[in-house]
């Protein structure tokens, strides 16, 4: 039989062609880690807070890091990255270890407040420089090549995604140090949370129409 024969239809049929399906991208959230990671991230943080309020400082700790350890154990169960999954171990340790050290439970949340203000002063500093830190991201990830800086609606635009995440940052620093200095562990716990991933998600969302602004307005991208 020859190839022409193999490759020929019968009669009365139609050859079915397969298109192969384009795999969908994770969305900024999925990328976060989905609704799991934004509950298990604020949950270490409610528990301490909530052992704090009611037993001894040595206690509480203990009850923190052995609820961490089993959140890292419940989401590689899940079968998340090992990164994704003990990601948040990591930052739960250092500020373990602050408390255990200084012996006042509002240490937990000083590295996280001293970390926002950095954050806010180097992407606000980028955009007063006129190098927004999301074009630098977006032009590394194209391969450095694209004078998006020349085009003022893309510098506009990563001016705009980079000073919402700015005001974020800021916006986390004012009132967790506030809170810090009154000495409102409980309150800090709150403010952590409520100022956590729903801020970051609405960053998220002005940084990927950025994004998309840039790579539509420069077709070579």
């Amino acid at each position: 039989m020859t190839t022409t024969d193999r490759n020929r239809v019968p009669a009365g049929e139609e050859r079915v062609v397969q298109t192969p399906v384009p795999k969908r991208r994770p969305t900024p959230l999925e990328q976060m880690g989905g609704p799991v990671g934004f509950v298990c991230s604020a949950l270490p943080v409610f528990v301490f807070v909530t052992a704090n309020a009611f037993l001894p400082l040595n206690v509480t700790i203990m009850v923190s890091v052995a609820f961490g350890l089993a959140i890292v154990g419940y989401r590689l169960l899940r079968g998340e990255r090992f990164s994704l999954a003990a990601g948040g171990l990591l930052g739960l340790a250092v500020a373990i270890g602050i408390v255990s050290l200084t012996g006042s439970a509002r240490d937990f949340f000083v590295i996280g407040i001293w970390t926002y203000l950095a954050a806010f002063v180097i992407t606000l500093g980028s955009v007063l420089l006129r190098r927004p830190l999301t074009g630098v991201a977006w032009s590394l990830v194209h391969g450095g090549k694209h004078a998006w800086r020349a085009d003022r609606r893309v510098l506009h635009a990563h001016d705009v995604a980079t000073l919402a995440a700015a005001a974020v940052f800021g916006a986390r620093f004012a009132v967790q140090q506030w809170l810090y200095v009154s000495n409102e562990t409980g309150w800090l716990g709150v403010a952590r949370i409520a100022m956590g991933w729903p801020l970051t998600i609405l960053a998220a969302l002005v940084v990927v129409w950025a994004w998309r602004r840039g790579t539509r307005l420069l077709p070579s991208a």
